[in-house]
């Protein structure tokens, strides 16, 4: 099953466009999690089992692994998403993004080391960077575009023959980059009316949508500006304002509930 298809299926089964995010900061951890030999693996397996189904994916992000001397843990964690959770696709956010030699051992190493379903890749050094995961035909390959910080716009809204630099990134993820059906793009959620932009570029591209919770994105205006036809499209990530609610399934729970309702309307 590819990742196209692996994630139609879970947005339908779910009824769900929710990620969350999976970044655990050990001081941010609970202290029966602090105590174990693997926390963040603990960790998140209790979030996983929590929220299984209230999501469409999953999203570690390698830094908090790497950075703790922890990629075990998340090799561990995304292993046991597969065996328990197999429905659920795993984003391995890395934003991988050099010379093709170097590109492919990155690519190994998200889909063949840690099984990741799909990988954040960051364009500005073109396709010979990107080819390498694209050429993974049944994996996600999932394409910076307008990021959801602010200094995003330093170079993402750079005028190019008229138009911002990421909307050629969009036209370049249709035309040019998706030729095995397995490019996505990342569009934050700060920013909904370039959002809707690029949905016009892309009507029918996943997109995942950091920058809902903790940097104040509006799930309405992202459903309005973002959804696709058919009603899903979107993989609406939530980090800190789920992992480290005193609920982490209500607040799952609440989000899902709120995309559904602005999905509604």
């Amino acid at each position: 099953m590819t990742f196209y298809e692996k994630l139609a299926a879970i947005w339908k089964k779910n009824d769900s466009m929710v990620c969350v995010g999976l970044d655990p900061d050990f001081n941010k951890l609970p202290e029966r999690f602090r105590k174990s030999s693997t926390p963040f693996l603990d960790f998140n397996k209790f979030l996983v089992d929590a929220t299984s189904d209230l999501v469409c994916a999953y999203k570690p992000q390698a830094a908090y692994y790497a950075g703790q001397n922890a990629d075990d843990q998340l090799a561990a964690t995304i292993a046991y998403i597969k065996e328990n959770h197999p429905e659920i696709p795993v984003i391995l956010d890395v934003k991988r993004g050099d010379i093709g030699s170097t590109a492919a051992m990155y690519a190994r190493e998200a889909f063949e080391r840690y099984g990741a379903d799909a990988v954040t890749v960051n364009p500005y050094m073109g396709s010979d960077a990107l080819k390498p995961f694209l050429d993974y035909a049944d994996k996600g390959v999932i394409i910076l575009c307008r990021t959801s910080n602010p200094g995003g716009g330093d170079l993402q809204n750079l005028m190019c023959d008229g138009r911002p630099l990421y909307e050629h990134v969009a036209e370049l993820a249709r035309d040019k980059y998706n030729y095995n059906r397995n490019v996505a793009l990342v569009i934050g959620a700060t920013y909904p009316e370039e959002l809707g932009k690029v949905r016009s570029i892309c009507p029918d591209m996943p997109f995942l949508v950091p920058g809902v919770g903790a940097q104040g994105g509006d799930v309405a205006k992202v459903l309005e500006h973002g959804a696709a036809a058919g009603g899903y499209g979107l993989v609406i990530n939530s980090s800190r304002g789920i992992i480290y609610a005193a609920d982490p399934e209500l607040a799952a729970r609440e989000l899902r509930d709120l995309i559904r309702r602005s999905a509604a309307r």
